[in-house]
């Protein structure tokens, strides 16, 4: 209303006519925990700080690129090669050969002795003979039986660290690059390669998060990448990563690629650490978790799905969405890898292995000298210079050695081949972005294919994926299966919590939060208004506009409006006259959220003829 009118004139006065409405807050802005090679913005580090970002090209900006070379290295090495044990045994067994050659020579000298003289040195030396043939032959009966104890100590400690190995449940990680590890050969002898350093995921997960659909986006860089041999991922940052999204809003979900690659009891930490910061702290964001070594198929023992099982416990369940099995993506290309990623260790292998696939080549000893010169630049040029000119040297031999090598080639694609073995909850984080954007946060995340995927690690058959969707302890995991003429497609959408009928689906989980958060934030503009029935009225319009919104959109089921959602406020219906005078407004919200056709019922049955 107007002032106190004492002047004559004209007054006007402005009323509202509508009341505040809710604004929809996004529903799919994942945050990513994890390592990067820098973290930094005009000079200020952002280790430990969520950022916003909306591309790769700003995580470049302020995160730099992926492993280099230098920090991602593979060490090739022959297998089965002689312990020095077995070097020295045959050494001895050389040496009672020998003796014994010795001896025999000097019986004979002494049968053809012709003199007296002649005959005593000849027993001389057939008695040194004899006893050299004896020494020597106790020597490598000693050694022979000490090559056999320690074999079967050998034997005895392996089995034992089998078996404890085994009784752990496989505690620690076996490297990533050890999966379904086949020899390389050449000239017949084979080779073994392993990673040694530079397991880091987040940034190749990031990649793939964009190239299914991903949009803005949140980075907690917990370090720095290490180039010292191992795995160096610490639980204690990772943990601490989750705890500073405490401080942001926005994001809706968090996704820790790197946990798989601590021992599984870390893992397991790591990711209860994620539900309790999503169901307890936050309750406005769901944790999308991978399965621990869930490359691996379910009847390798222990079976990694029972044990995530096992290990994840009971609580904040319906704030978790996990996914079953990893997947072989286009990630890793040809260009980002090179004879560089061979550690200096194994360097002086790889180039013996080239020549000796030269020599055998057939081609001329000139032209077979000239290629071998060409392969010893793997030693002279300097990979750590940053000379462009040393640089383009390292690209161009590189490009010379995977035209004249196919062992070379074969090298190139196992590692590619192994980096490209990616977890999938940042792919799915990116298949939830763009289902919002296209559908809505209501339609499952589900029956979508996956880009720059080849194929799941594991092949899994519509009886495999029943124990996966439904399980008496309703932890359901979500399948990701390959079709005939489909590709790679995502074939479940059920959060963990499997057997409640309110939060069993990821899509009801997630417009429930969009809901809450929506309607709270508005809420807020009506805290120490007059608790009185023109607030409650307001209340119920402004609530009631938005979820009116949402139905027409088709968030919520129902033929009208009655039927999708009621909004209940006021006196005698949420509140009690004491709640007044304590100063509590309550509303009370109904809703009739659209949940997924899981499983579609065809009935066929024949009828009369009619005509």
């Amino acid at each position: 209303m107007a002032g106190v009118m004492k002047t004559p004139g004209v007054y006007i006065i402005e009323k509202n006519a509508f009341p505040n409405s809710v604004v929809e807050v996004a529903t799919a802005v994942p945050a990513f925990i994890g390592y990067t090679q820098k973290a930094e913005n005009k000079g200020n580090t952002l280790i430990n700080k969520p950022w916003r970002i909306t591309s790769m090209a700003e995580f470049h900006q302020y995160y730099g690129f992926g492993p280099t070379a230098d920090v991602v290295r593979f060490s090739l090495t022959q297998v089965g090669p002689p312990t020095d044990k077995q070097k020295d045994a045959t050494a001895k067994r050389k040496v009672a050969n020998d003796a014994k050659k010795a001896s025999d020579d000097a019986a004979a000298a002494l049968a053809k002795a012709p003199t007296d003289e002649a005959l005593k040195t000849a027993e001389a030396n057939a008695k040194t003979a004899s006893d050299n043939t004896e020494t020597a032959a106790k020597a490598a009966e000693d050694a022979a039986k000490k090559e056999a104890d320690d074999a079967a100590t050998e034997d005895a400690k392996k089995k034992a660290a089998e078996a404890a190995k085994a009784s752990k449940e496989r505690d620690e990680a076996d490297s990533l690059a050890e999966r379904d590890a086949e020899l390389l050969r050449v000239n017949g002898v084979g080779y073994k390669l392993a990673q040694v350093k530079g397991f880091y995921l987040l940034y190749y997960s990031l990649l793939h998060f964009f190239q299914n659909g991903g949009g803005p986006c949140y980075i907690v860089s917990v370090g720095s990448y290490d180039k010292s041999e191992g795995k160096h991922i610490d639980p204690d940052l990772l943990a601490k990563g989750i705890k500073e999204l405490e401080k942001e809003q926005e994001p809706t979900m968090v996704v820790v690629p790197e946990a798989v690659l601590l021992s599984k009891d870390n893992c397991t930490a790591v990711q209860q650490a994620a539900l309790m910061h999503c169901g307890d702290v936050m309750k406005n964001r769901v944790a999308l978790l991978d399965v621990w070594k869930g490359y691996e198929p379910r009847s390798n023992m222990p079976d990694c799905i029972a044990g995530f099982r096992d290990a994840l416990g009971t609580n904040f369940l319906n704030f978790g969405v996990s996914y079953y099995p990893w997947v072989n993506t286009t990630i890793v290309q040809d260009n980002d890898l090179s004879y560089v990623n061979i550690d200096k260790d194994s360097q002086d292998a790889l180039i013996q292995c080239i020549k000796d696939e030269f020599a055998s080549s057939g081609l001329k000893p000139a032209k077979v000298k000239e290629m071998s010169d060409e392969v010893d630049k793997i030693k002279t040029l300097d990979a750590a210079s940053t000379d462009p000119k040393v640089q383009s040297n390292i690209a161009l031999l590189a490009k010379t050695l995977a035209t004249v090598s196919p062992f070379f080639n074969s090298i190139m694609l196992e590692m590619k081949k192994r980096l490209n073995v990616l977890p999938p909850a940042a792919a799915m984080a990116g298949v939830y972005t763009m289902v919002d954007n296209s559908r809505g946060v209501w339609k499952a995340p589900a029956n979508v294919s996956l880009n720059s995927v080849v194929s799941p690690t594991v092949p899994i058959s519509a009886e495999q994926q029943e124990d996966l969707n439904v399980t008496p302890q309703g932890k359901s995991i979500n399948a990701i299966r390959a079709f005939i003429g489909e590709g790679t497609l995502v074939w479940g959408a059920r959060t963990l919590d499997g057997n409640s009928l309110d939060w069993r689906y990821v899509n009801v989980r997630r417009t429930m939060i969009m809901l809450e958060e929506s309607i709270r934030l508005a809420a807020k503009a009506m805290v120490f208004e007059p608790n009185t029935a023109n607030t409650w009225v307001t209340m119920k319009s402004m609530i009631g506009n938005f979820l009116t919104g949402i139905w027409k959109r088709g968030g919520l089921a129902g033929s009208s409006t009655e039927d999708a959602f009621s909004v209940h406020v006021g006196l005698g219906e949420t509140m009690t006259p004491e709640d007044i005078l304590e100063g509590i407004l309550r509303v009370t919200v109904l809703v009739a959220l659209v949940r997924p056709a899981e499983f579609i019922e065809i009935t066929f049955q024949q009828q009369m003829q009619k005509s």
